[in-house]
């Protein structure tokens, strides 16, 4: 990657061999010209820099520090040869996204985001999986509000016989006209044509929402077919806006992660990739990295994080030929970070009335604890905070049951912590002190619309179901230290736990399931001595489990048990039952109750990452016998765990702290 300051005017960019990888000068060039493209994803409605959960201002991030790096940015070019897209998961994901724009809560104004991006000036944005969590309707509804266009070619109402001939929910691309100077002082016309496209599992995540109205074809298909129709319109360029990331394995059909597929496609010129969270290129990694290149397949490529940590930027040198076309000649890719960047003035006062608004209705009390809840240490024991939710969902579903032929059945419920660190850093995790319970704190504990269901399970199912939670921990050499416990590949909201049951993980193990829920290890079993109520669990015994909407439909490394299974849903968010569950009781005392627990492995400690505020909690440090090594360079406080009964003294673990996460 060439490293370059820009200047004000064309971008002169010299290339490097790795460059010409898939970029080739027009035949009989005559002339070159530089576009510079902006980009951000999954923003998850991080618009100003306030988190909030905890009432804190001047996060790191948002649109708001990105707002003065894409002025910034717009600078160093000549006016017009700039465009900045967005690449979905923009109206999900804080309360200013998720409580303010609802009906019923009072906000008179257009979405939030929405009036954000707007004043931002996108050219285009296209569609994250994300945006269908509150339904069509309400998708549908929404969208007109923004002034820009969002295009999405895959997800459809009415299938034809060929994508071209779908009916797409938006439309599938949109051109767009620069007018470039080029090095011999013309002005030159590039027209820019805009491809969306979706992960085709929004059906079985928003399968309540969806089923029965929408399809989604496959990505790599959608484009395939759509691109030449683009070219054939007279696009000089096609720029994919796809939201999917980079996956593993060979390609196949209806990929959640195809961005790699999608960059062999013919005619794309250059890709904007997403969802996964992650950062291409990676600045802290080293120039011979994978994760460093800012090209996929030989295709410019960015990746520009999430909630609005970075800012992509993309300049590509376009040479002209004789024949009139325009060909990608070199690139450099490239993403700004939001920390430590001014949030912009006038950005933030065009919010300021949705931001009070937001404000109001979060401090609004729900009810109380006796006790202080937090996921530090949600992936290690028994989590109170986890419990609660799971009470919660084992309330509401007990209720929905009676009357009906499933009453006389053992409810269990299952959920996930949510926060648990991982790619949000070590302040990702949810912390509530003793006292009121507000409407942000049940925000904080459940931030996703998910709505509550009710699946029809084996025993077998239940085993099946916990292997696949176990996922998130490495496997352990018995006997040994110093080993990470956590793999950080895999989300800490896939660690389901089941309420109502007992059982052990046997981390000597490996993982039966990987993370696209493939069976990997048919020999392995981590889960052992199942219990309901101190009685083993047998294959064929019948339960009923409260569970969310997006596990229930296959979510995750997850079977789609809603499939055959299902015996109840409704279209409430989890986060209202939760509600109504705590204002029910004066005072909530949420205490761990035993459920489930490590296999002891003698003499064997693991090492655990979790956020520095566990400190201010030291009576649960002690309760789990861990030991606080310090902080590792990435700022997580760093936990020495013993599996089984310490038999011997642990070796020096001065540099303990300097292994990567």
């Amino acid at each position: 990657m060439v490293v370059h300051t820009p200047t004000k005017g064309i971008a002169h960019l010299t290339q490097t061999t790795s460059d010409k990888q898939g970029q080739q000068a027009s035949p009989n060039a005559t002339s070159t010209a530089a576009l510079r493209v902006l980009a951000t994803t999954d923003v998850h409605g991080h618009i100003l820099p306030f988190d909030y959960y905890t009432n804190t201002p001047d996060r790191p991030y948002g649109l708001a520090r990105l707002a003065t790096l894409i002025a910034r940015a717009r600078a160093e070019v000549d006016d017009g040869a700039c465009v900045l897209f967005d690449n979905g998961d923009f109206l999900q994901g804080t309360p200013i996204s998720d409580l303010t724009p609802q009906p019923g809560q009072g906000w008179q104004g257009p979405h939030p985001v929405l009036l954000a991006m707007n004043q931002l000036g996108y050219d285009a944005a296209s569609l994250g999986n994300h945006e269908f969590n509150f339904g069509l309707d309400w998708l549908q509804k929404t969208l007109p509000e923004a002034v820009f266009p969002v295009v999405c070619a895959n997800a459809v109402l009415r299938r034809g016989a060929r994508p071209e001939a779908d009916e797409t929910l938006c439309q599938p691309w949109h051109m767009i006209t620069r007018e470039l100077r080029d090095t011999d002082g013309k002005i030159k016309t590039v027209r820019i044509g805009v491809l969306g496209l979706v992960p085709p599992q929004i059906m079985t995540w928003d399968h309540a929402h969806l089923t029965g109205r929408l399809t989604c074809r496959d990505m790599v298909e959608a484009a395939r077919a759509w691109v030449p129709v683009i070219r054939a319109a007279g696009a000089d360029l096609v720029i994919a806006l796809a939201h999917t990331g980079i996956g593993e394995g060979p390609d196949r059909p209806m990929m959640e992660n195809a961005a790699q597929a999608i960059a062999r496609v013919p005619g794309i010129d250059a890709l904007i990739g997403g969802h996964s969270h992650r950062i291409y290129p990676d600045p802290s990694k080293s120039p011979g990295d994978p994760d460093h290149r800012d090209r996929l397949d030989g295709k410019p490529f960015i990746k520009p994080g999430f909630r609005g940590s970075h800012l992509g930027v993309l300049d590509l040198t376009l040479a002209q030929g004789a024949d009139g076309k325009w060909t990608v000649t070199s690139h450099q890719g490239e993403v700004r970070a939001a920390a430590g960047i001014p949030p912009e003035p006038a950005f933030c006062r065009v919010l300021e009335s949705a931001h009070a608004h937001t404000l109001t209705l979060t401090e609004r009390e729900i009810g109380r604890t006796s006790t202080p809840l937090h996921s530090y240490l949600a992936l290690v024991r028994n989590d109170p905070a986890t419990q609660l939710i799971n009470a919660a969902q084992r309330s509401g579903l007990t209720r929905a049951l009676s009357g009906t032929a499933y009453e006389g059945l053992p409810v269990l419920s299952a959920t996930a912590p949510f926060k648990t660190g991982g790619r949000g850093g070590p302040a990702y995790y949810t912390d509530m002190p003793t006292g009121a319970l507000r409407l942000r704190n049940l925000t904080d504990l459940y931030p996703f619309p998910n709505t509550l269901c009710g699946v029809l399970v084996t025993g077998a199912d239940l085993r099946d179901w916990l292997e696949r939670a176990a996922i998130c921990f490495h496997q352990i050499r018995p006997g040994a230290t110093d080993q990470m416990l956590i793999d950080t590949t895999v989300p800490g909201h896939d660690f389901d736990v089941i309420d109502g049951l007992s059982y052990a993980f046997d981390l000597s193990q490996p993982a039966r399931f990987d993370l696209s829920g493939s069976l990997v290890a048919p020999k392995a079993h981590r889960v052992s001595d199942l219990r309901h109520e101190g009685v083993p669990i047998s294959d064929d015994a019948q339960f009923v489990v409260a569970t969310n909407s997006y596990r229930a439909y296959g979510g995750g490394p997850f079977r789609n048990l809603a499939e055959t299974s299902l015996i109840h849903t409704c279209l409430r968010p989890v986060r209202d039952v939760l509600a109504d569950y705590i204002a029910a009781q004066p005072r909530i005392t949420p205490e761990p109750r035993p459920a489930w627990r490590f296999a002891e492995l003698p003499d064997t400690r693991v090492l655990y990452d979790t956020g520095p505020g566990l400190r201010a909690h030291p009576d649960e440090l002690a309760a789990l016998r861990a030991e606080d090594l310090g902080d590792t360079k990435h700022g997580f406080a760093r936990l020495g765990l013993w599996l089984g009964e310490k038999q011997s003294q642990p070796r020096d673990h001065a540099l303990s702290c300097e292994s990567p996460i």
